[in-house]
């Protein structure tokens, strides 16, 4: 079990409206750049809207920041398109109460739980966009470098 794959492709997503901010984004064209379906990517896009992290003009195809880059954290997206109604690690229910273990696991791992959900929330918090976007560019510079030496 992992944390959804959302969380990544909403990253991806505000991360290629800041690079391609000159060009059209349209749903098609992000998810080209994700390798998935548009009606996935309008969903997502449709959650980040939502939680005022993008703006997306309707009739006219394409989608923009609606924040600069270093006022949005990954805890912003990750709050903006997952579901906050559960926890982030799921406690298993129906457990066997006439056993030590099934009668006790819950509260004895909620608390840890707790401890590294907070500690998720707290690291997402201090790593903005412009972090993700810097180092997408970075990147993408050594990779140029690296093909033009060939």
């Amino acid at each position: 079990m992992s944390i959804s794959t959302r969380f990544a492709v909403g990253i991806h997503i505000l991360s290629l409206l800041e690079i391609n901010k000159e060009g059209v984004n349209t749903s098609e064209y992000i998810a080209g750049s994700v390798n998935t379906n548009p009606a996935l990517i309008r969903k997502i896009t449709g959650m980040l809207k939502h939680a005022g992290l993008v703006n997306v003009r309707p009739g006219v195809a394409g989608a923009a920041l609606a924040k600069d880059l270093s006022d949005i954290t990954l805890l912003d997206v990750y709050r903006a398109v997952d579901i906050q109604d559960k926890e982030l690690f799921g406690i298993h229910d129906n457990t066997n109460l006439d056993c030590p273990v099934g009668r006790n696991i819950q509260s004895a791992i909620t608390p840890f739980f707790s401890i590294a959900e907070t500690a998720l929330e707290k690291a997402l918090g201090v790593i903005t966009l412009e972090d993700v976007v810097k180092d997408i560019k970075m990147k993408e510079q050594q990779n140029i470098k690296t093909s033009n030496t060939d």
